[in-house]
């Protein structure tokens, strides 16, 4: 397992482009495979959990192809085959440890007419899946899991069966749950009503819609009836994932004398509570590139980022759940801000990859840092500075990442150990931040 070796940085300057969307990148495999023809998906991102739903759909006879660009990005070329074009596959579908793949494939394979079984890696096996389970189950669909202490999780082995539509109002707030009923919702019978609690990441219904689905959205409320035929828009772009460029806003902003440009970076409203929250605690950030491009189907443009002094905040609940995965490193932020800092009811980040809060928690108190976990809020007090300590990725992406941005802004030497996992959303993290980094 991969360990890296971070020293404290001078500054962060220049820019780059940031990664592909994961969540949309994932989408456009799956949605693109059930087109009446062929899409083009630019700027796709090139990364573990999209080569799980890459090669779920290539087992099931689906013609993909991934090539790279001069730029060192990736294009996807999907045949899709319609609706009911998937083919039983020869083997199990093992997801590796990508929780949306699971989640938004298995509302596909409840409508399909043969079994299918979806496994997973020893992480996500661990990972409750009776919140996608009970919707389909109440929509027709037939479903085994494996079942300890009243909860289901992976393996998932679907029979596929003739789905009717439900209402369904949602008691997690969970864009991966919204999704996979929406998804088995093209294809059963009537009408299927979804309401949240509060509006969680809409990809699934903004993707939905460039492929001419009927989808529609009130409010907390998404309504769509059986669809005929998923109409392929050609080809699409991908806009930069804000969750990947979190580590390197964060970093920019607390290294005194940083400036730093993100370019394309993905500005949904549904998704852009990090730049809120930040410019709360006295960020500088600054949306550079306006027009067009935020009248895409997913609204990006060009940031920048200056170095500033934060105070501390009281992230609500609601907040928290608009922002889950960037959490851990606002974590970081919280270390050197001024006050305390109030992070409520994130109870989600008890579920990813691991225990996020446990993970940052501990990570974050070796470094010298004023953290605690009271139930499932987290309260961090900023000392203003943290000091470079062994730390461990727990398995996790997004903790080995806000643990190298850590080591960035600690005195002395972090060692940040098992930190493969960043493969899993964001294979060229190193590489940017080293180009990115003034470390003398």
């Amino acid at each position: 397992m991969k360990t890296i070796k971070v020293r404290k940085a001078i500054k962060i300057k220049g820019e780059c482009i940031a990664p592909a969307d994961k969540s949309v990148s994932q989408r456009a495999v799956m949605i693109s495979s059930l087109a009446n023809s062929p899409v083009r998906v630019d700027n796709f991102l090139d990364c573990d959990d999209c080569r799980r739903a890459i090669n779920a759909f290539r087992a099931m006879g689906i013609k993909i192809t991934l090539k790279k660009t001069a730029a060192n990005t990736s294009i996807l070329y999907v045949q899709g085959r319609g609706l009911k074009g998937l083919k039983k596959a020869k083997h199990a579908l093992y997801i590796g440890n990508s929780g949306t793949t699971m989640r938004l494939i298995a509302g596909i394979l409840a409508a399909q007419d043969f079994k299918s079984v979806l496994t997973a890696d020893p992480s996500l096996s661990v990972r409750p899946m009776k919140r996608i389970t009970g919707p389909l189950k109440a929509m027709g669909a037939q479903i085994k899991a494996r079942i300890k202490a009243k909860q289901e999780y992976p393996p998932l082995v679907i029979f596929g069966k003739d789905l009717s539509a439900i209402k369904y109002s949602m008691p997690v707030k969970s864009a991966q749950v919204k999704s996979c009923v929406l998804l088995a919702a093209i294809f059963a019978k009537g009408t299927t009503r979804v309401k949240e609690q509060i509006k969680t990441r809409d990809h699934t219904e903004r993707m939905l819609r460039l492929f001419k689905s009927g989808i529609s959205v009130n409010g907390l409320s998404v309504k769509i009836k059986q669809v005929k035929e998923l109409k392929s828009p050609v080809n699409f772009f991908i806009p930069g994932d804000i969750s990947s460029a979190a580590f390197f806003i964060v970093g920019a902003t607390l290294l005194s004398g940083s400036r730093l440009k993100v370019k394309k970076i993905g500005l949904n409203p549904t998704r852009i509570y990090l730049l809120k929250i930040l410019k709360r605690m006295g960020a500088k950030i600054e949306i550079l590139k306006k027009g067009s491009n935020l009248k895409s189907f997913e609204p990006y443009a060009d940031i920048r980022v200056v170095s500033a002094s934060l105070k501390s905040t009281t992230i609500k609940e609601t907040e928290a759940a608009y922002c889950i995965d960037e959490l851990p490193i606002l974590c970081v932020a919280a270390c050197f801000a001024t006050g305390t800092t109030k992070i409520l009811g994130a109870s989600e980040l008890r579920i990813k990859e691991t225990d996020r809060i446990y993970s940052m928690v501990t990570n974050l108190g070796k470094m010298g840092a004023d953290i605690k976990s009271e139930d499932n809020n987290l309260i961090i007090t900023g000392t203003g500075g943290l000091h470079g300590a062994q730390v461990e990725s727990f398995g996790d992406h997004r903790t080995a990442m806000s643990m190298i941005i850590a080591g960035l802004l600690a005195s002395g030497e972090t060692t940040v150990k098992n930190s493969s996992c960043i493969n899993k959303s964001f294979p060229e993290f190193m590489k940017i931040l080293k180009n990115i980094t003034k470390l003398t």
